[in-house]
């Protein structure tokens, strides 16, 4: 029987090992399909997005940076900081010495041409212009005097001349009467002088007495005291400030403008200013001057530009801080484009404008666009709902560093390259490297 049975339990393994071995290679199957669909599907995804990233057509509205044009205000400034100053003001002081006695005014106070102001001891200038009346009539009374004798020496003189001709004189009594005439007439000539000397030196001292009463030399409003009532003051050396006196109502802007700027400022023309705290009221003049002799501050170069303004409200005051601009160009409800949307012209060998293009290089300072543009054609590119580009030749009005006023060549609403973007940024129109695909 073990006989019988080995054959049989051998054929049985047979079996199953066969069984084992085919179904290896339906597993092996399977799992290349699996791969196979794998890398079937990676592949349908990276020429998916090889195709949206590099062959699908570009959407003009996504790929460009662009801006709608409209309506709107510019102006094209130049800004610098002044001060305020009165435009009108005098610094009154002292022309005599002595004790400051009274002060009749206090700082604020409005004053009138010829209001007294202040009073300084008037003692020794008084007892001056005494003495001098009193060497003056005394002078006066000698003259007199001298006068009466002169009358007299001059009748004895003709007496003595009447006697000569009656032989009834001698010679020495007459050379004598005429001696005595003409000393006299000397003496009233010499007192004549003095009394003229005392007359001036009087004029001098009832002068300096006047002084001693410090009157307004105009009207405005005392705007500082530098004196304290009772204090000695000394006029020997140079006249010493009491009071500053202002006319308020018209202020001048002191500015500093850069060497940069300066040139770009004319006489005459507008400019308005801000004050802090002022709730952004402007407050409009005209250039009156432009000081020639600069100020060298720090190796920087400023020049003043000095403008008067109105102070009819009373809240501009000496020393405010401005904020100053001047107006090189401006424009009312005008079309507004984006400076980045202009892109110059050049002339082409068949005599059409077209758009030149331009390469930026990493960190090449361009040139000021205001120079370029205003007043000239330009070329801007447009995009219509379609999403369809265009190019269009503009004229370009005035303009400042942001915006650019369009004379003509856009309608209001129509929407303007400013740009291509790239990543997170834009970059100008102007500064496409070429010519954008339509």
């Amino acid at each position: 029987m073990l006989t019988e049975t080995q054959p049989v339990g051998t054929a049985e393994m047979t079996t199953e090992q066969t069984g084992v071995a085919s179904a290896r290679p339906a597993r092996r199957r399977r799992g290349r399909a699996l791969l196979l669909a794998c890398v079937s599907a990676l592949a349908a995804g990276a020429g998916y997005i090889a195709w949206t990233q590099w062959l699908a057509p570009a959407d003009p509205a996504a790929q460009y940076a662009t801006a709608v044009v409209q309506r709107g205000d510019l102006e094209d400034v130049v800004t610098a900081s002044g001060a305020l100053q009165p435009r009108d003001f005098v610094d009154v002081g002292t022309q005599v010495s002595g004790q400051l006695r009274k002060l009749h005014v206090d700082v604020g106070a409005v004053v009138k041409a010829g209001d007294l102001l202040a009073e300084i001891d008037p003692t020794v200038f008084k007892a001056r212009v005494d003495a001098d009346h009193a060497q003056l009539a005394n002078l006066r009374a000698q003259l007199t005097d001298h006068e009466a004798q002169r009358m007299l020496a001059a009748q004895q003189f003709e007496r003595q001349q009447r006697l000569t001709r009656d032989n009834a004189t001698s010679e020495e009594a007459v050379q004598t009467a005429a001696a005595t005439l003409k000393s006299v007439t000397a003496q009233i000539t010499a007192l004549r002088a003095q009394v003229q000397q005392i007359e001036s030196q009087l004029r001098g001292d009832e002068a300096n007495l006047g002084y001693t009463k410090i009157y307004a030399p105009m009207a405005g409003t005392v705007a500082s005291l530098t004196a304290k009532q009772g204090q000695t003051l000394n006029a020997n050396q140079q006249a010493p400030i009491i009071l500053r006196i202002a006319d308020l109502s018209t202020m001048t802007v002191q500015t500093q403008v850069s060497e940069a700027d300066v040139s770009k400022l004319r006489v005459g023309m507008d400019v308005y200013f801000t004050t802090l705290g002022g709730g952004g009221k402007r407050h409009y003049g005209k250039l009156r001057l432009i000081n020639p002799t600069p100020q060298i501050l720090n190796n920087v170069v400023l020049y003043d530009a000095l403008f008067d303004v109105l102070n009819t409200g009373g809240d501009l005051m000496t020393q405010m801080t401005a904020q100053v601009f001047f107006v090189l160009a401006s424009a009312k409800d005008a079309l507004l484009v984006p400076v980045t949307a202009l892109e110059p012209l050049a002339a082409t060998g068949e005599g059409r404008r077209a758009a030149r293009p331009r390469t930026a290089r990493p960190g090449k300072v361009e040139s000021d666009p205001r120079a370029r543009f205003v007043g000239k054609q330009a070329m801007v590119r447009v995009l219509d709902d379609q999403g369809r580009l265009a190019e269009r030749t503009v004229k370009v009005g005035a303009m400042n560093r942001v915006s650019a006023v369009i004379v003509s060549g856009l309608a209001p609403g129509e929407r303007v390259v400013a740009g291509l973007r790239s990543g997170d940024r834009s970059v100008p129109a102007g500064r496409m490297s070429r010519t954008p695909r339509l």
